[in-house]
């Protein structure tokens, strides 16, 4: 029963991606003979280690043999160029902050759902970021408007001024991540910046998405901006609090640590 439950409803002959209750009342039906009440089966699943909880989309886009590679070969690849130029190691992306606001959960009386208000005006705030590898450090730039390469390029040319060290970027594809003016760019700057690229639909390979999460969570979820402005200084408010946590964003890189560079910069 174990196995059938954890191979999926597509397994068993069933349509959907996930299990409902009523599914697996009559899974057990068909397979033992034995009708168990909704609930009965509830709290059966619940004693065997199940638990009902939301799923969570997987692009069907993914390249596992791309993934695989960054991992096993592309990673360990930039860790030697890292320790050969003593470059810093700085996974970017941007995020949107809107103003209309964001909802997660939140305790409340049952039977009574909370509330947020909001302006419902669809504007946002954009963030352009950077986390580095070794020393935690984070680099971010506001931006007001559209995301382009014109503007990217304007933060990333702002980062090589305020930094001396050598750079591996690591991005994803965005288009204007990749368009023929970031060649361009990138094609200037090769003295002292060297750019990779995430495997595609990767965005668990980029530890900057976790940290746009928890400045999400502590500073904007639940909240009502009732002009973008109030956004825009709420924003504002909680970045430098992660500019000045490294360890924090080092917490971020999970994974990476787990998989060893062969080396220490900080030793």
């Amino acid at each position: 029963m174990d196995t059938l439950i954890t191979e999926g409803p597509s397994a068993a002959g069933y349509p959907g991606a996930c299990w409902r209750t009523p599914m697996l009342q009559h899974l057990v039906y068909e397979k033992f003979g034995i009708l168990y009440s909704v609930n009965y089966l509830s709290q059966l699943l619940k004693n065997m280690g199940f638990s009902y909880q939301k799923a969570r989309f997987v692009s069907d886009h993914k390249d596992p043999a791309k993934r695989q590679e960054w991992l096993e070969q592309t990673w360990p690849a930039v860790m030697q160029l890292a320790q050969a130029k003593d470059a810093y190691v700085l996974f970017g992306d941007e995020a949107s902050f809107p103003q209309w606001g964001t909802l997660t959960y939140t305790w409340a009386k049952r039977g009574h759902q909370p509330t947020v208000p909001t302006s419902g005006i669809r504007k946002g705030y954009k963030v352009f970021g950077l986390v580095e590898y070794f020393s935690g450090r984070f680099l971010y730039q506001g931006h007001v408007g559209r995301l382009t390469s014109e503007s990217y390029t304007q933060f990333l040319a702002a980062v090589l001024k305020r930094t001396t060290q050598d750079i591996i970027l690591i991005q994803d594809g965005a288009r204007y991540h990749t368009s023929k003016a970031m060649q361009e760019f990138f094609a200037q700057h090769t003295d002292r910046l060297t750019v990779y690229q995430l495997p595609s639909y990767s965005p668990d390979y980029n530890p900057i998405e976790k940290l746009w999460k928890k400045i999400k969570q502590d500073g904007t979820h639940l909240h009502y901006f009732p002009t973008f402005e109030a956004l825009v200084n709420k924003v504002d408010e909680i970045l430098p609090m992660f500019e000045n946590a490294p360890e924090e964003v080092l917490s971020l890189f999970g994974f990476y640590r787990d998989l060893g560079n062969g080396f220490d910069k900080a030793a």
